[in-house]
């Protein structure tokens, strides 16, 4: 389970005394905690729910990084980014963008979906077959362009 491989290697990075995967993986690790117990009652995370603890995550390390970089401090930057590299790891690769844009079609197509109306079914559809594999807003702006113009 993943849970458990990222608990084995935070054991591993604090043996090996690698500060940068030591801290991404206890902030890793604390947020699949929090979000456990999250709700009226506390539940054991599927991996799938997992991975979307830790797209958060790296999401964060991303919108940290830049500001630091605008903020002129391009040290707590570069630690962001290294942080952010462990986490994205564990993740599915990202998809193309022509593979995005092939999904979004067959997806449109399957459904029958057309015009704006329909925006809200078909992001639902196209999203359950990305799986977190793209930016929720490129998704989103791919599938309003398609509609718009269909």
């Amino acid at each position: 389970m993943l849970s458990d491989q990222l608990r084995a290697d935070l054991t591993a990075a604090m043996k090996r005394r690698d500060d940068v995967a030591t801290s991404a993986l206890r902030m890793a690790l604390a947020a699949v905690q929090q979000a456990t117990v999250a709700g009226k009652e506390a539940k054991e995370l599927t991996d799938d729910e997992i991975l979307k603890v830790l797209n958060k995550e790296v999401k964060r390390r991303d919108e940290a990084a830049e500001a630091f970089r605008n903020a002129d401090r391009p040290d707590r930057a570069d630690r962001e980014e290294a942080e952010r590299e462990i986490l994205a790891a564990y993740l599915p690769a990202a998809l193309t963008p022509e593979e995005l844009e092939a999904i979004v079609t067959d997806t449109l197509a399957e459904g029958g979906f057309s015009g704006m109306q329909s925006m809200g079914p078909a992001m639902k559809a196209v999203t359950a077959k990305v799986a977190g594999r793209a930016d929720g807003k490129a998704v989103s702006d791919l599938v309003r362009a398609r509609l718009s113009a269909g």
